[in-house]
């Protein structure tokens, strides 16, 4: 029985590491793509755009199917979409297919990634169990990203940019074998009223209504009337959603189940978390390639051993640290990480300190990523009856992408502010002076709650 949980840990964990390495590996590739297809830099970025914005908008459909079709037909629908998909995407002779097939990728993991993490909450069945599960899982994440930024540069550079595609093909291809022989299949859900998925495809046309309204600002602040409509479409959106789901005999997100304290603070932390790491990799990827000179290999390198360490602290030094320490320190500690490395950055940017720049890298991708993500999804599953694990890690994947999308349209935005900003540098400056305070929010948020809990201990122990 162990080793049968331990397969299906492997199983779920693979499929996370797969999402993240596909989502980190084409920050590197990106300049050449751009080079291979004469874009430019602004139509290129949306290939990282397009995948965040469907990704995260259907994640809470893709958690809702699995909580009433099968986890084990979900995320076996997903592998298979992203199989194909990846497969398209290496093949695709025009930009147009290349954006095409992206596009579908993210739904693909949509339904891959919360499907995944509901096998596992319904695998490990007690508290220790399903915490020390989610930790390995989400883990992973940061692992399968650091290889994604260390590998990315030199598999593009060496076997040309359609290979981050073709890795994908024998990874998905022996999860969705052994996904095939040792997932149990699981009972379908009988509701006599269907559940509210207009709710969910409503949220995911707000979600890119307003990815898209940042990061097009500069082409629309001299077109009034098509920012009256944008936002009217978006606040509209929000409104009925809300009131739909609290209407809806079933609706797609029971909000009551996301009251919970600690289920809060992880949704909440991991939005800001989002918002931070997929605009820093950006900035690095700019940062090393356009001011540094680096080719996209060399820049794989230099990142390379961090994606070793982000290992070895996911692996060692995680299951110790929760051992030992509340949730919410662990977090606040990845969090501060965060804050020291944008520091770094922007230290390095400015006196062209290459030491600052490698401490910066090993603060964020090495450290702080590997410890930031784990706790930060214990700490919003936790909580959860297992029967809605599937759209409660929805949602909190879902917090953690629209915070990137946010995030990564206000870098574009910035680098867009010519005027303002004249250089490169300038603009990379001021983006991480951005996400310096976003990670500083961050901090002070999870200290002031934490400071809070302590509070309510010590009154509940006095009565």
């Amino acid at each position: 029985m162990k080793n049968k949980n331990s397969i299906i840990l492997f199983i779920a964990c693979s499929a996370v590491f797969l999402e993240a390495l596909d989502l980190a590996i084409m920050n590197l590739a990106l300049p050449l793509i751009q080079k291979h297809f004469h874009l430019k830099e602004e139509q290129s970025q949306w290939l990282q755009t397009i995948y965040v914005l469907l990704y995260g908008g259907f994640l809470i459909i893709g958690g809702k199917l699995a909580d009433i079709w099968g986890r084990k037909k979900v995320f076996m629908s997903g592998a298979l979409l992203f199989l194909i998909t990846s497969i398209g995407a290496g093949k695709a002779n025009s930009f147009e297919f290349l954006f095409f097939f992206r596009a579908i990728q993210g739904l693909g993991a949509a339904l891959l990634m919360p499907s995944a993490m509901a096998i596992i909450t319904n695998t490990f069945v007690t508290e220790a169990a399903r915490s020390k599960a989610l930790g390995i899982f989400s883990s992973f994440a940061a692992i399968g990203s650091g290889c994604g930024l260390s590998l990315g540069g030199i598999i593009a550079s060496s076997l040309g940019w359609q290979w981050i595609f073709f890795i994908n093909v024998p990874i998905i291809s022996m999860s969705l074998i052994l996904a095939f022989i040792i997932l149990e299949s699981d009972t379908q859900t009988t509701d006599t009223i269907p559940p509210d998925f207009l709710s969910g495809i409503i949220l995911s046309f707000c979600i890119v209504l307003l990815s898209y309204f940042i990061h097009a600002i500069p082409t629309l602040i001299y077109k009034p009337i098509q920012v009256i409509v944008l936002l009217s479409l978006i606040t509209l959106s929000l409104v009925y959603f809300i009131k739909r789901s609290g209407h809806h005999k079933n609706p797609l997100i029971n909000f009551a189940l996301l009251k919970g304290r600690n289920v809060q603070i992880g949704n909440k932390a991991i939005f800001l978390l989002g918002s931070f790491f997929l605009s820093y990799l950006l900035v690095l990827s700019f940062y090393l390639q356009e001011i540094l000179g680096f080719s996209a290999a060399k820049a794989g390198l230099l990142l390379f051993p961090f994606s070793v360490g982000s290992a070895l602290i996911s692996r060692f030094l995680l299951p110790c640290l929760i051992k030992r320490f509340k949730i919410i320190r662990i977090a606040r500690l990845g969090m501060s990480l965060m804050f020291f490395g944008a520091l770094l950055l922007i230290v390095s940017m400015h006196y062209q300190l290459f030491v600052y720049l490698v401490f910066s890298i090993a603060c964020v991708t090495g450290a702080g990523m590997a410890i930031s993500i784990p706790s930060l999804t214990v700490m919003a599953l936790n909580q959860i009856p297992v029967d809605h694990q599937g759209v409660a890690s929805g949602v909190n994947t879902t917090s953690y992408f629209f915070g990137s999308g946010i995030g990564l349209s206000l870098i574009s935005l910035i680098m867009q502010l010519n005027t303002i900003f004249p250089s490169t540098k300038k603009q990379l400056i001021a983006s991480m002076t951005l996400l310096l305070l976003l990670a500083a929010l961050a901090v002070l948020y999870l200290l002031k709650k934490d400071f809070a809990q302590d509070r309510e201990t010590d009154r509940l122990r006095k009565v």
